[in-house]
C-alpha cells in the first residue's frame, strides 16, 4: 500500500479555528481539510439541519413535473412508478410511490426484470405502461439517456418524468421534465444526490404545494439513507443532511421493511456502514436472484407481520447471493491467473454461465484483489453484459466512452458502470479498454492509496477526542473516517493472532512509555513477526470503541502497520 498523508492546515489557520470553536488542534486540523474554515460552517457540519435543504425548485424542471403530477391527479389518470433494480432504484420507487398513494389511488410501480429487460427504461415496461392504460411514468435512478424509449412512450400518447443523477449523453430525451442535477444547464446547488435523493426533491416540491413541510417528509428518509449509503456518494452538503436524519429514523422508528431486516440481525444502532453491509445487500439481493419488485414490496408493507414474511423470503435469496458470489469470484480469479499477462493495466474476464445478478459484486472483489480497472462478462440474452469497477483516482465511465464504439450501450459513474455489447465485438473491446486504460491512467493508481489525515501521538488519544471524532459520522465519500499514523510504536508483549487460521491481529500498543493502548487489525494476522519482540514499527489506524462485559474502551483499528 501507498501510503499518503495528506497536506497539513497552515498553523495560523489550525490555531484560528480551534480558538473559535475552542476545541483540540488536531480536530481543527480534521475539520479545515474537509473544507470547514470558521464557526458557521462548523455549526451546520457537526449540527444539520433540515433547514439546510434547499429548495427543490432550484432544480432545473422542478416546476413542470410538479404541474404535471398535479395536472394528472386533477384528471384521474394513471401513473406508473419506475425504477431500477438496484437499491437506489427500488427505494426510491418505493419512496415515490407510498408518497403518491397518501392522496391519490391510481398509481402502480415497475421494475425492469435485471434479466429479461436490463438496467434502465425498458420498451416493456412502456408497452406494459400502455396495456394498463398509463399516461404518465416517473422514472427513478434511470431515464436520462432513454432517448428511443421515451421517444416510443410519447408515440404512444404516455409522458415521462425522469428523476435521475447519472451523466446525460449528448442529447436529452423528449421529457415533460428531467430532474438531474448533472445536466449542463441546471444550476441546482447540490450535484451529487443519488437517484431516491432526487425522488425525495420532488416529494418535497409536491410536499410544498400540499402545504407540507420538510418535517412531514421525516419518515421517508430512512430510504434516502439507505439509498446514499449503498450508492456510495458523497456524504457531504444535502447527502449528509439527508444520511443524518435518515439514520435517526432508521434507529427509532424505521419503516416496517427495514425493521423486519433489523431484526432479523438483531443489531441495535446502525451507522452508515452497517446500512451498508446489513440493509442494502438484503434489498439488492431481491433485484440480483429473483426480482427487485419483492424489494419495492417489502419497502412499502405497513404491516410488520407480512414484511417479517418478505424479509425472510428476501433473506434466502441474500444466502444464496453470497454462495454464489464465492463461487464465480474463484471461479474468475483462477481465469486471471491462467491468462496472466505482465504489465496489463486492466482485468477482464467473461463466462457465459456467470450469474448476471453477483457479476457486480464479482467485479468489486477482483478490484480488491488485483486494484486494477475490472470488467466481469456473462452472456445475457444475445449479447453480452458486464459490471465496471475502477480504482481510486481513475474514471472508468470516461474510460467506457473511450470505447463506445464497440459498445451497444453504457451508463454509470466514476467507480462503477454497466455496459452490453455483441459477443463478437468483445475481443476487439477487451484490448481498445486496454489500450484506453494504458493510455489515461496513472501507474501509481494501480497501487492502493491509504489516505493518512494526520500524524498522532498516542498520548493525545482521550474520551474527549473520541467523543468529538464520533460527532463527525456519518461517515462516507467526501467525508470518510478519520485515519491517523503514528511512528515509533511497540507492542507491550500481548501481539498475537487472531480469529480463523489466526488471520487478524490483536495488539496492545505503547509510544514513547505511553499508557497501552489496544488494537486490532482485521487481515494483518500475516504481519506479527514485524511488531513481535517490541521491535519498533509506524501504523495506521483509525479510533474505535471496543466494549467488552460491559467496559467500553478506546482502541486503535489498524489499517497497516510497516
Amino acid at each position: 500500500m501507498r501510503w499518503t498523508l495528506k497536506p497539513k492546515p497552515t498553523e495560523e489557520n489550525i490555531q484560528q479555528l480551534s480558538q473559535e470553536l475552542n476545541v483540540d488542534p488536531l480536530v481543527s486540523h480534521l475539520l479545515i481539510q474537509r473544507g470547514i474554515t470558521n464557526y458557521e460552517e462548523a455549526k451546520h457540519f457537526f449540527r444539520p439541519q433540515l433547514s439546510h435543504l434547499h429548495d427543490p425548485f432550484l432544480m432545473k424542471d422542478m416546476d413542470k413535473a410538479v404541474a404535471r403530477i398535479e395536472l394528472a391527479m386533477a384528471n384521474q389518470e394513471n401513473i406508473l412508478v419506475y425504477g431500477d433494480y438496484d437499491v437506489d432504484g427500488t427505494t426510491a420507487v418505493a419512496l415515490m410511490s407510498s408518497f403518491l398513494l397518501e392522496n391519490y389511488p391510481n398509481v402502480a410501480t415497475y421494475i425492469p426484470d435485471r434479466y429479461l429487460e436490463g438496467y434502465g427504461v425498458s420498451l416493456q415496461g412502456i408497452d406494459f405502461a400502455e396495456d394498463n392504460d398509463i399516461s404518465l411514468i416517473i422514472a427513478l435512478d434511470c431515464g436520462v439517456k432513454a432517448l428511443e424509449q421515451v421517444q416510443c412512450a410519447k408515440e404512444k400518447g404516455i409522458d415521462f418524468i425522469i428523476c435521475d443523477h447519472h451523466r446525460p449523453g449528448n442529447s436529452l430525451p423528449d421529457a415533460i421534465a428531467i430532474l438531474d442535477p448533472k445536466r449542463e444547464d441546471c444550476d441546482y446547488p447540490y450535484k451529487e444526490l443519488c437517484g431516491c435523493g432526487v425522488g425525495f426533491k420532488l416529494i418535497q416540491a409536491l410536499g410544498s404545494r400540499q402545504g407540507k413541510t420538510v418535517k412531514d417528509l421525516i419518515p421517508y428518509l430512512d430510504l434516502a439513507a439507505t439509498a446514499i449509503a449503498a450508492d456510495i456518494v458523497q456524504i457531504t452538503g444535502e447527502n449528509r443532511v439527508l444520511a443524518y436524519f435518515g439514520l435517526q429514523v432508521i434507529n427509532s422508528n424505521p419503516r416496517a421493511g427495514i425493521k423486519a431486516i433489523i431484526d432479523q440481525v438483531r443489531k441495535t444502532t446502525l451507522t452508515i456502514t452497517d446500512v451498508v453491509f446489513i440493509i442494502a445487500p438484503r434489498i439488492n439481493a431481491a433485484g440480483r436472484m429473483k426480482h427487485g419488485q419483492h424489494a419495492v414490496e417489502l419497502l412499502t408493507e405497513m404491516d410488520f407481520n407480512i414484511a417479517q414474511k418478505f424479509a425472510g423470503e428476501i433473506e434466502s435469496f441474500n444466502t444464496e447471493r453470497r454462495s454464489l458470489d464465492q463461487e464465480i469470484t474463484e471461479e474468475a480469479l483462477l481465469q486471471i491467473q491462467e491468462n496472466a499477462e505482465e504489465n496489463r493495466y486492466t482485468s477482464v474476464v467473461y463466462n457465459e454461465n456467470w450469474h448476471k445478478g453477483v457479476i457486480g459484486i464479482v467485479a468489486s472483489r477482483l478490484t480488491e484483489t488485483y486494484y486494477r480497472p475490472t470488467l466481469v462478462f456473462t452472456k445475457s440474452g444475445e449479447k453480452l453484459a458486464a459490471s465496471a469497477r475502477s480504482v481510486k483516482g481513475f474514471d472508468i465511465y470516461n474510460a467506457l466512452e473511450g470505447c463506445a464504439d464497440c459498445l451497444e450501450q453504457f451508463g454509470g459513474h466514476k467507480y462503477a458502470a454497466g455496459l452490453t455489447l455483441l459477443e463478437e465485438q468483445y475481443p476487439t473491446f477487451k484490448e481498445r479498454f486496454e489500450k484506453v486504460v494504458a493510455e489515461s491512467i496513472d501507474p501509481a493508481m494501480l497501487n492502493p492509496e491509504l489516505s493518512i489525515d494526520a500524524m498522532m501521538e498516542l498520548g493525545d488519544i482521550s474520551p474527549k477526542l473520541m467523543r468529538i471524532l464520533k460527532q463527525f459520522a456519518p461517515f462516507g465519500p467526501g467525508n470518510m473516517t478519520p485515519v491517523f499514523m503514528a511512528e515509533g510504536l511497540q507492542d507491550s508483549g500481548y501481539a498475537r493472532g487472531v480469529g480463523e487460521d489466526e488471520k487478524h491481529l490483536k495488539a496492545s500498543l505503547t509510544q514513547n512509555d505511553s499508557p497501552p493502548i489496544g488494537a486490532i487489525g482485521f487481515n494483518l494476522g500475516n504481519k506479527l513477526n514485524q511488531i513481535k519482540d517490541k521491535k519498533p514499527f509506524d501504523a495506521v489506524f483509525s479510533l474505535d470503541e471496543n466494549e467488552w462485559n460491559g467496559t467500553v474502551s478506546i482502541q486503535l483499528k489498524l489499517r497497516d502497520i510497516r
